[in-house]
């Protein structure tokens, strides 16, 4: 392994690009490889071909020079590997993917089978590769390790020191990976964190996300009568459970669309006018946003765009209500039960503790004298928020630029990754979320594809970013 002295030249990038030129097709075979073992972590008849990815994935590191093991755990095994830790200058990066994935099914609505993956035609995008896992996350997984590759063999190594962890239960939410980083949190400890499990802006445009909203969800129980009760004899002078718990639930939310629990909104930060000034630029329109999906009004707070709504702005959602009898024809009772899957999703500044806590209290105020009621959950995650002026956020910017020719969208995430506010609470470090999927990949259903271009042109950037991050000095400040 080959220490360089001093920081990536202009010269060695443009040779790891044409290394990456000159092996695509390499680089796709050993991507159709990965995607052909059906790693499906939330299947127990699926256990052994888990074991044999992350087997894969270790080989491919250990060919490349890493130092790569097989992490034993109570469900699928994790795997740690490390280049130059100690040994190359730089700041010292911790990529994080994952390599299991979804169920297929439904099977019979795919056009080839899910773990026969094959390069198709698609009349928007050109070549697509088509397989479960091309996009979540598997395709996203192998762009980064075919621009180390292409950075070990046109340079003799990389240009700054890499962990890289990869997990295998990502898709079934990830029990195993708390205990992992409090038994291995000092191996994994690195300057900044690079995860690529998140979309571009478009096709031609590149993006880092910025902002994730966290998450807090529980379960809420009205119980009214001691038993079940025939609704002819007793309907009228019975308090019904479902009554009172979608009466609550139906004060959630203000005429606005304001979540209507007292504090709710505490702490919750205003986008800066340069963020919404970028987010105006995007043009994008949340009238087809809601047509894609058959709706025509929007919904939500009231003043708020639906980008807005969906980055930058918390809500309180209904998951799933049930009570009494939902079977084919009719059963005339009124319900001992009756009850309610809540989830929130939050913005930097709120606890999520708090918002239960909040909610807890809102249907306490709301429940009649003679009904009880009971709580399950609570679990949360809070959101994050990255300071897209650090020296990392601008040289991964500035890379990205220079592959795709535009600046960067800072986008803000609907969604939530547990995994960064874990790397960040457990191991004080932030993360570069930087991704080359679409929203149209269609990961978790049928036919899910990764473009072409996503592909290689994600393994340049990465190629990029390495060089470029490799120019910051060591150090959480400036990483």
């Amino acid at each position: 392994m080959t220490e360089p002295t001093s920081p990536s030249t202009g010269a060695e990038t443009d040779a790891v690009l044409q290394a990456l030129s000159a092996h695509e097709q390499d680089a796709l075979d050993r991507l159709f490889d990965f995607l052909a073992i059906p790693s499906i972590s939330t299947d127990p008849a699926y256990h052994q071909a888990c074991l044999d990815a992350a087997e894969w994935s270790a080989g491919q590191l250990r060919a490349l020079g890493f130092s790569a093991t097989v992490h034993a755990t109570e469900g699928k095994p994790m795997v740690l590997a490390h280049y130059g830790v100690g040994e190359i200058s730089g700041p010292h990066v911790l990529f994080y993917g994952h390599y299991d994935v979804q169920p297929p099914d439904p099977l019979e609505e795919w056009d080839v089978p899910p773990f026969e993956p094959r390069i198709a035609d698609d009349a928007d995008y050109g070549k697509v590769i088509v397989a479960r896992g091309a996009s979540d996350d598997k395709g996203q997984v192998m762009t980064f390790l075919e621009a180390c590759r292409a950075w070990i063999e046109a340079t003799g190594s990389l240009p700054v020191p890499v962990t890289v962890l990869l997990e295998g239960e990502e898709e079934s939410g990830s029990p195993s990976l708390g205990p992992f980083l409090q038994a291995y949190g000092e191996e994994l400890k690195a300057d900044v964190a690079l995860v690529c499990d998140t979309n571009q802006w478009d096709a031609k445009t590149p993006a880092i996300t910025a902002f994730l909203r966290g998450l807090a969800f529980c379960e809420v129980t009205v119980t009214g009568p001691s038993r079940d009760l025939h609704s002819g004899l007793y309907g009228g002078p019975v308090r019904n459970p479902i009554h009172v718990l979608t009466a609550i639930l139906g004060e959630l939310h203000g005429l606005d669309g304001e979540v209507a629990i007292p504090g709710f909104y505490d702490g919750v930060a205003e986008p800066s006018a340069e963020q919404r000034e970028q987010w105006e630029s995007l043009d994008f329109d949340g009238q087809a946003f809601l047509e894609s999906i058959g709706l025509n009004e929007p919904a939500g707070e009231t003043g708020y765009s639906v980008l807005e709504q969906n980055w930058a702005r918390p809500t309180a959602e209904i998951n799933g209500i049930y009570g009494g009898y939902t079977g084919p024809g009719t059963k005339t009772v009124i319900p001992s039960q009756a009850s309610a899957k809540i989830s929130f999703r939050l913005v930097p500044g709120q606890d999520p503790a708090k918002v239960i806590e909040g909610f807890h209290r809102f249907v306490e105020k709301r429940l009649p004298a003679d009904c009880k009621v009971s709580f399950a959950g609570g679990e949360g995650s809070p959101a994050v928020g990255f300071d897209t002026t650090s020296a990392s956020f601008q040289a991964a910017a500035g890379a990205l630029a220079e592959e795709w020719g535009t600046t960067p969208i800072s986008l803000g995430c609907g969604a939530s990754i547990p995994i960064v506010e874990s790397f960040r609470s457990a191991l004080d470090m932030d993360a570069l979320l930087i991704g080359f999927a679409l929203p149209d990949d269609r990961i978790h259903a049928p036919n899910e594809k990764y473009n072409l271009t996503s592909f290689v042109r994600g393994a340049r950037s990465w190629a990029r970013i390495l060089a470029a991050l490799s120019k910051l000095q060591p150090g959480k400040s400036e990483a």
